[in-house]
């Protein structure tokens, strides 16, 4: 099992529309048996993919009371289940530093490992308690980034943060691009290697369909992008490491 981070230091770019659609991907394009684990108390993953129903139990699997497989639901796309947020979540930060166990949220994974080819985490935005689970449990690490000053300083940030002693790698993606706009061409002209996620009203669009944006525009430049980003991410992951084997 590889478990993928979808997170940024900013909010607002991209970043949970890019989690679900990969986690779509690695479903349907990969035929990957693929866990979508929401941990941003906006839930927004968990409303695009139909959940959200149930009691605000989704801080109960951190403090040990539930087992993470009692809330996993499957969503109704083949291959994708969800392990949904809610607004128990925004006390997480609080009980992790209670807990004061490093490795909580790796743990818990370990225990899925069994089930599941790929785990998506959508993360909440900031440098938290809970960006720092993540940091220690993630394979990979993925940075949406608006070509913009602000959001390319706050990936800057991320990455003075880890410093040198980073295990996992990032893996900035650029995201809402309009090449059009002369601030955004001249970003990509600066990171040509950078995969690139356009702006496109059908992502927008994901929110009244709550789907995936392949599931209903297959065609649309947006899908096929994520679909290169996807492929680039599986790459990535069967890249060994430096100093693996």
């Amino acid at each position: 099992m590889a478990t993928i981070a979808v997170y940024s230091l900013k909010g607002g770019v991209g970043k949970t529309s890019l989690a679900v659609n990969l986690a779509w991907c690695a479903a349907t394009r990969s035929a990957r048996r693929t866990l979508l684990w929401d941990l941003d108390p906006q839930a927004a993953s968990t409303f695009l993919l139909g959940g959200g129903h149930g009691k605000a139990t989704a801080q109960s699997v951190f403090s040990k009371d539930v087992e993470p497989a009692r809330l996993i639901h499957a969503t109704g796309i083949e291959r994708l289940d969800l392990l949904g947020a809610d607004a128990s979540l925004r006390g997480l930060d609080l009980l992790f530093h209670e807990l004061d166990k490093k490795k909580r949220l790796a743990k818990l994974l370990g225990q899925l490992s069994g089930d599941y080819d790929r785990v998506l985490l959508d993360c909440p935005p900031g440098l938290t308690e809970t960006s720092e689970q993540v940091m220690r449990a993630a394979d990979l690490i993925i940075v949406p980034v608006i070509p913009s000053p602000l959001s390319e300083r706050a990936l800057a940030e991320v990455e003075r943060h880890l410093g040198g002693k980073a295990k996992v790698p990032l893996m900035p993606v650029h995201s809402m691009v309009d090449r059009r706009r002369r601030l955004h061409a001249e970003a990509l002209e600066r990171n040509p290697d950078w995969p690139v996620i356009p702006m496109a009203s059908l992502i927008e669009a994901m929110a009244v369909r709550r789907a995936p944006l392949g599931a209903f525009a297959p065609r649309s430049p947006g899908t096929r992008a994520v679909d290169a980003l996807w492929q680039a991410v599986e790459k990535r992951l069967a890249t060994p490491r430096k100093g693996t084997k």
